[in-house]
């Protein structure tokens, strides 16, 4: 078991959100609180994967979410590393636009109305 990241990322399955947000959460909360530092390597997916008793595809599509929202970055064959980022504002807002994103998508809402939604509520 990798002796950093799995403490820092804990799966409840009695827990209603799927295995795959709590991952993803855990990792941007580590992030942000600085349990996980800037260029930090993360575990391999199937190395994660394996020490949560989880699906390769489950963490790999919490480390895809991650990577959309500037949380952390994959550098091909050299793995996925924390990213470099400003302030925990801007990555608090990355994380909170690409879930909205996401859940715009799923219900059929294209990018120009969704654009004007979000007008609407900042204004």
């Amino acid at each position: 078991m990798d002796p950093h990241v799995p403490r820092l990322v804990v799966v409840d399955p009695s827990s209603p959100l799927p295995p795959f947000e709590q991952v993803r959460d855990g990792v941007a909360s580590a992030v942000r609180t600085g349990g996980l530092a800037a260029g930090e390597r993360l575990p391999t997916v199937r190395k994660l994967a394996a020490d949560l008793g989880l699906a390769s595809n489950t963490v790999a599509r919490a480390y895809r979410e991650l990577e959309e929202a500037g949380v952390v970055e994959t550098r091909g064959r050299n793995g996925t590393f924390v990213a470099a980022h400003g302030s925990d504002q801007a990555m608090e807002a990355a994380l909170a636009t690409t879930a909205y994103a996401k859940r715009l998508r799923e219900l059929g809402i294209g990018p120009d109305e969704a654009a004007i939604m979000v007008r609407r509520a900042l204004s």
